[in-house]
């Protein structure tokens, strides 16, 4: 750590795939969750530990109190090949370490994404092989139990071409059988919204925090275009508007969102390729910025991260697009204090380092790589 007077370095979490049976049929090259620090000058980040799991850890997230660290495993072999799992994990607040506290079911195969509910007494997992969502509750210790709520997304599966996908795109993967992409809650925690890529819906439940349970809300979905497939999403600061980012098509959809009633409505959308762009295209993770003022999207096989300026009424406006250095950003992160951006370059096995710019947000690359073998996400523990 950084001597008195001097800023002190910040500790993060980056999740990798780590079996020989990795991302889209690949292997890969991670060996479990590896415990960085960085320098806030710089953005340099130097490796502290790594926590061995063979399991696809690829993506992790911190309880509220940052106490406990949850990963979802990537596997269809837990439980003699019926479902993924979730490992809990204790956090020292010193050194960052990880102690191993317990791993449960997932609720379904192949769990994509996990959040924390902000109450901090539940795990919520989307799983994208078994097209389910779960509620994993969380013990007095931070370990888990077992789901006590799952639900299967139903519905006609959309277009293998998505209806706003750029010229001569192939992007067709995905739209076979429902695919659950992403979970995670409101601000107030009374509503849990999740996404079904091959649907083409985000789906609203009203969350029972007494009982931890998914309950469909009036209209339980809003739909997106067929083929689109909505992969992440992100709430702007203010609660009240919300950014989509699809897959398929390449675009983002900004929604006004009614805390009151956990309804969307759209009122945008754009492209995350510049113009004039044909061919295909994945896009993977977007965010917006600690103040935001700037809303990013990061596009695979494109290579690129686009970002937007948010305006008064939440609606974005193209900004420009970076080159990621490296290939198949499988997500983006910024640091707490919005002053870097890290790709997580899967194919490249290297995150690369840019730092934004207050006045336009543009992310400029430091020069900086880091080694990790396929990496998949970075959480900061601050």
């Amino acid at each position: 750590m950084k001597a008195h007077g001097q800023a002190r370095r910040a500790l993060l979490y980056i999740s990798t795939y780590s079996s020989r049976e990795g991302p889209e049929g690949s292997g890969g090259h991670g060996k479990g969750i590896y415990l960085f620090e960085m320098d806030p000058a710089t953005g340099e980040l130097s490796q502290r530990n790594v926590f061995p799991n063979e399991s696809n850890p690829s993506w992790i997230a911190l309880n509220p109190a940052k106490t406990h660290l949850y990963a979802g495993n990537e596997t269809n072999e837990f439980q003699a090949g019926r479902s993924g799992s979730v490992s809990a994990y204790k956090v020292d607040r010193d050194s960052g370490n990880l102690t191993l506290v317990n791993t449960v079911a997932s609720g379904g195969a192949g769990p994509a994404h996990l959040s924390v509910h902000p109450s901090g007494r539940f795990v919520l997992v989307a799983n994208y092989a078994g097209g389910t969502v779960a509620v994993l509750p969380v013990r007095d210790d931070g370990g888990l139990e077992t789901a006590n709520d799952v639900k299967h997304d139903e519905g006609p599966v959309g277009s293998a071409h998505a209806k706003n996908a750029p010229p001569g795109s192939l992007a067709i993967s995905g739209h076979d059988a429902p695919h659950a992409h992403m979970i995670e809650a409101d601000p107030s925690g009374r509503f849990v919204l999740s996404t079904d890529l091959a649907l083409d819906r985000i789906y609203v439940w009203k969350f029972d925090q007494d009982k931890g349970s998914l309950l469909p809300n009036d209209p339980p979905w809003a739909s997106l275009p067929p083929g689109d497939g909505p992969r992440h999403f992100a709430f702007h600061p203010n609660g009240r508007w919300l950014y989509s980012l699809q897959e398929e098509s390449s675009t983002v959809v900004m929604f006004e969102y009614d805390a009151a009633h956990g309804t969307l409505r759209s009122r945008q959308t754009l492209s995350s390729l510049p113009r004039g762009f044909t061919g295909s295209n994945f896009t993977s993770e977007i965010r917006v910025s600690p103040g935001g003022r700037f809303v990013y999207a990061a596009n695979r096989l494109h290579d690129s991260i686009a970002w937007f300026g948010v305006g008064a009424k939440g609606e974005l406006t193209w900004a420009g697009e970076e080159w990621t250095r490296g290939d198949y950003p499988r997500s983006i992160t910024i640091d707490p204090s919005g002053t870097f951006l890290y790709s997580c370059n899967q194919r490249a096995d290297a995150v690369a380092c840019f730092r934004i710019e207050k006045r336009t947000g543009k992310p400029v690359f430091t020069g900086r790589y880091t080694a990790v073998g396929t990496p998949a996400c970075i959480v900061f523990l601050g």
